[in-house]
């Protein structure tokens, strides 16, 4: 039944060979192994990065705890500024406010708006309160106050568990206004004197009867969206009316 090898060499060849298939095995077995591992780990860093950034959208969060227009001339129903104030949403990091974008669309076109603490014709905003007011910031820009009203810079403008902010918005400049910067001297429409960004009376501001839609878009690309609409009639000038 078994064919007996009487010669020693062909012996000695039939176990070369097994030897070398066995090695064969188990080199391509260790391959694979290694093959598999790296692709185990990386399957593992691509899903610990998914969801850290799957948690960020959720966390990492600006919510919104109010929205006002503050009216500069109840003749004409028109805002001389919008605030929205903003915090950190329950369980978020520090947010810089100042890497933060809004998407606004308005009633005339739509922006991207970017954080300034300058006025339109490039001085700061920081220590200059009583200088400048949201008609001096330029359009596709947004500005932030603290609590006490003081304008902040970007360094500062971080919302975290002890810090609140205010997002401070031309109502004059596009695309809430129909109104470009031109960043020039003069007397500002609303009273006062300032370089600022609504430069005519004859040109529109966000006011009366008109919405505006807005999208925080955070460092870490959460989004929060909120609808501005303001009142059909206002009262008198200087009001704060919730939009």
């Amino acid at each position: 039944m078994f064919e007996t090898i009487l010669n020693e060499e062909e012996r000695g060849q039939v176990g070369i060979g097994t030897l070398i298939v066995f090695i064969a095995m188990v080199l391509v077995a260790a391959i694979a192994a290694g093959v598999l591992i790296n692709t185990a780990g990386f399957l593992q860093s691509q899903a610990e990065a998914t969801g850290q950034e799957s948690t960020d959208l959720v966390s990492e969060r600006i919510d919104v705890t109010s929205e006002v227009g503050i009216v500069g001339n109840n003749s004409t129903g028109e805002l001389e500024s919008i605030r929205v104030a903003v915090t950190g949403a329950a369980g978020s990091d520090q947010i810089d406010l100042s890497e933060t974008t809004i998407q606004a669309v308005g009633p005339n076109g739509q922006a991207n708006l970017v954080f300034t603490d300058e006025a339109a014709n490039g001085t700061s905003l920081v220590n200059n309160e009583s200088t400048y007011n949201a008609s001096s910031l330029n359009a596709s820009e947004f500005a932030v106050q603290d609590s006490q009203g003081d304008w902040v810079s970007s360094g500062g403008a971080v919302l975290d568990d002890e810090n609140d902010y205010t997002i401070v918005l031309n109502p004059g400049a596009e695309p809430f206004g129909s109104l470009t910067a031109d960043g020039t001297d003069g007397t500002a429409v609303y009273g006062g004197t300032w370089t600022y960004a609504h430069q005519t009376a004859d040109e529109e501001a966000f006011g009366q009867s008109q919405s505006s839609s807005l999208e925080i878009v955070s460092p870490a690309s959460a989004t929060t969206s909120l609808e501005l609409t303001s009142p059909d009639l206002y009262s008198e000038d200087g009001e704060a009316v919730r939009l």
